[in-house]
């Protein structure tokens, strides 16, 4: 039996970033939010939000973790994109073929997803063509995964890269 304790967390320097631009639905950002704590991530909410960051469930998905987690709030994407390195951006959409396990992902980096419903905007998409990746799925009667889970994913592979 091991004791818990001996486990060390690993140390990301710098930490890796989480965006949700416009994200619509508390639960999935409550989850996330509580995701960027357990890593050390730092997640981003750009504006307008499809609910009061009072919200109950919001804050229910967290639980009591929301001190743990910084958050930084941008009032609109343009805001956002104007203040980052470009090189250090990606953005996940299933509109793009190349997958995300095919990126180098390194500390710092910008993992950037679209509101549950539509996704990321196109012409974002077109501008950054080259800044794109995706989850694959191989069911096409499903249409996406869970918010909360492709977060998941996309950081977990990026912390991976790590070692």
């Amino acid at each position: 039996m091991t004791n818990s304790s001996n486990h060390t967390r690993p140390q990301i320097s710098p930490p890796f970033n989480v965006v949700l631009v416009e994200p619509e639905i508390p639960p999935n950002t409550g989850c996330i939010a509580r995701l960027c704590g357990a890593t050390d991530s730092i997640l981003h909410l750009v504006h307008p939000l499809g609910f009061k960051i009072d919200d109950k469930h919001l804050k229910r998905a967290g639980l009591d973790y929301w001190s743990q987690v910084k958050i930084v709030n941008w009032p609109k994407l343009e805001n956002f994109l104007a203040a980052q390195d470009e090189g250090r951006l990606h953005f996940l959409s299933k509109k793009v073929k190349r997958l995300y396990t095919a990126v180098d992902f390194r500390p710092g980096d910008f993992l950037i997803f679209g509101k549950e419903s539509k996704g990321l905007p196109e012409e974002l998409l077109d501008l950054y063509h080259d800044r794109c990746c995706l989850i694959p799925m191989s069911n096409p009667g499903i249409r996406s995964i869970n918010l909360a889970q492709a977060a998941a994913v996309v950081l977990y592979e990026a912390i991976r890269q790590q070692g």
